[in-house]
């Protein structure tokens, strides 16, 4: 069993290093974005509400992506763990997050905060080549991520969850970090 939240920036290698653990605990990754995208997909009734909210540009509000969450959860194949990826993304999030797994009686073992230099990120971003993935954007992502993400770090630093996993090298050696950060936990 494992149950916990990856934390890093958009670039740090959180899908990478999700894919591996996913291989080696057999528990699912759980992504916001596919969530949001799947619910929509399907027409429920979350998803339609979150359709509603990116139709008319808005952010998808906690309330659904909390609701998705719980929903994802209850999942048969979620029950001896999960990798949460992306997700929470602010301190109410977070917040919603714990009260959500107490009451589920699964509660998180861990948050690997995968942390990479920010010039790494860049490098790592405009390699890829995409067509949003300018400098000036990815710096200001980045910084949004900082600003959302400082408080989650306090937070689960607080509980006593947070391990802090240094990001940069072969897919390997972050993955043995990884490993050896789990080790008490899994």
């Amino acid at each position: 069993m494992l149950k916990i939240v990856l934390l890093g920036a958009p670039g740090s290698g959180k899908g990478t290093q999700s894919a591996k653990l996913v291989e080696r605990y057999g528990v699912p990754q759980v992504s916001t974005g596919d969530l949001l995208r799947h619910a929509v997909a399907e027409r429920t009734e979350l998803g339609l509400k979150a359709k509603a909210a990116m139709d008319a540009g808005e952010l998808v509000s906690d309330d659904i992506v909390v609701g998705m969450m719980r929903e994802r959860l209850t999942q048969p194949d979620a029950e001896n763990g999960f990798i949460l990826d992306g997700f929470p993304r602010s301190a109410s999030q977070a917040e919603a997050l714990d009260e959500m797994l107490t009451e589920l009686n699964r509660p998180l073992q861990a948050v690997v905060h995968l942390k990479v230099d920010n010039e790494e990120i860049v490098g790592r971003l405009m390699a890829r080549g995409r067509s949003d993935d300018n400098e000036e954007t990815i710096r200001n992502r980045l910084g949004v991520f900082e600003d959302q993400t400082a408080p989650l770090v306090a937070h689960y630093q607080a509980q006593g969850l947070l391990k802090q996993v240094h990001g940069q090298g072969d897919v390997e050696e972050i993955f043995a970090r990884i490993e050896a950060a789990l080790a008490d936990v899994s």
